[in-house]
């Protein structure tokens, strides 16, 4: 029986062109003019004023929060539900990050929480230069709160859209909110370029001070001139190319991960205890970019094996039927790295991770494969 991926690449003829493009172009080393065309293309479909191609979402992270303020004597908030590059990047400033929990409803930012824990650490006399919000499995954090409540408290904005490009809230696109913004091109992100991130910002200032730093803070003189330490950070022009040509396919794939969706919506909100992370009710939002459909199983029928949380039983089960199904992110404050951090905590997302599961989501599954997945959760619930 054929594999099903969670979220594979899915390259076709435009991807293809624009590569060979570059390659018989004779820009095959970092930069060059898809490096150009891709910031400016992003950066419109995003609504900011510019954009900064880089080698990993992660670098943008660290970029913007450098710029932000981050550094040794400061602390930084940032969601206790997210992939470990998050709370990384915080570190490689020198600042302490401090871990805030989830919303259940679809395990992004707790907005109230963030706000209080900014309030008790600057009464305790901690410096809080910014916040960095994750959009988790391409939604986006509720901006309309968090944005006036920390300009409220002068406190910068950093939004870690590395899931949400092509997503929108309060008709912005993801990546256009607070000071800067990252987005990732991994290999399993909705749009790729095999590695790579890009920086966004409406401050021109900000993102001419992460150039400069991301080409190894190299003065523009006609040799080699530095006074103080850069990174090597920047985007190759075929990584570029490719990129350009799936983001002339970005609609089409956002709408193919919505028909997937739906169709797991279909199929499975009627099972008794599952529900999908942000699509049900009043929390329904249909401008997130369903790069991940995440269902959690808060009934108490789900089977497992004596020690397993409902989603090990899950995840196990689909893997033994061949199909690529994942937990949500372990929270920060639950790994072995960060288990001592100061953290703000209601238990969202440690019962989110208990009960929280990614299944297939990529462009190229079929119908069929996505039934697949369907009939293998329900066999396992249903004890077949």
């Amino acid at each position: 029986m054929t594999r099903i991926h969670l979220s594979k690449a899915d390259v076709g003829e435009a991807e293809e062109r624009y590569v060979l493009d570059a390659l018989r172009s004779g820009w095959v080393a970092p930069l060059g003019p898809h490096v150009d065309a891709f910031e400016a293309e992003v950066a419109a479909r995003c609504g900011v004023a510019g954009a900064l191609a880089l080698s990993s979402g992660t670098a943008a992270l660290h970029l913007a929060l450098l710029d932000a303020g981050a550094g040794p004597g400061t602390v930084v908030p940032v969601s206790t539900m997210t992939f470990a590059a998050s709370v990384n990047a915080i570190a490689y400033t020198g600042a302490e990050p401090v871990l805030v929990d989830a919303q259940e409803s679809d395990g992004n930012l707790d907005v109230d929480l963030v706000l209080e824990a900014v309030d008790t650490l600057r009464a305790e006399g901690a410096v809080v230069p910014a916040v960095l919000a994750v959009d988790l499995f391409g939604r986006c954090v509720d901006y309309d709160r968090l944005e006036p409540g920390l300009a409220e408290r002068d406190v910068h904005l950093v939004e870690d859209a590395a899931e949400a490009l092509g997503a929108v809230h309060g008709g912005r696109g993801a990546g256009s909110f607070g000071r800067s913004a990252a987005l990732s091109f991994n290999g399993n992100k909705i749009l790729t370029t095999s590695g790579g991130g890009m920086l966004l910002s409406d401050d021109e200032e900000v993102l001419a001070r992460a150039r400069y730093l991301s080409t190894q803070a190299r003065h523009p003189v006609p040799w080699y001139e530095h006074s103080e330490v850069g990174f090597n950070y920047r985007m190759s022009n075929i990584l570029a190319a490719l990129g350009r040509g799936q983001l002339e396919r970005l609609d089409d794939m956002i709408a193919r991960r919505r028909e997937i969706r739906d169709l797991y919506e279909k199929h499975l909100s009627g099972v008794s205890g599952i529900r999908l992370l942000g699509r049900s009710g009043a929390d329904r939002d249909d401008d997130d970019n369903c790069w991940l459909t995440t269902i959690a199983v808060d009934g108490p029928g789900a089977r497992r094996e004596e020690g397993e949380t409902v989603a090990d039983g899950i995840v196990t089960a689909l893997n033994a039927a061949d199909i690529e199904a994942r937990h949500v992110w372990k929270p920060m404050h639950l790994q072995p790295l960060h288990r001592d951090q100061r953290a703000f905590l209601t238990g969202a997302s440690e019962r989110l991770f208990e009960r929280g599961v990614t299944l297939p989501s990529g462009v190229g599954l079929t119908d069929a494969d996505v039934l697949r997945v369907i009939d293998a959760v329900t066999a396992h619930l249903e004890g077949r």
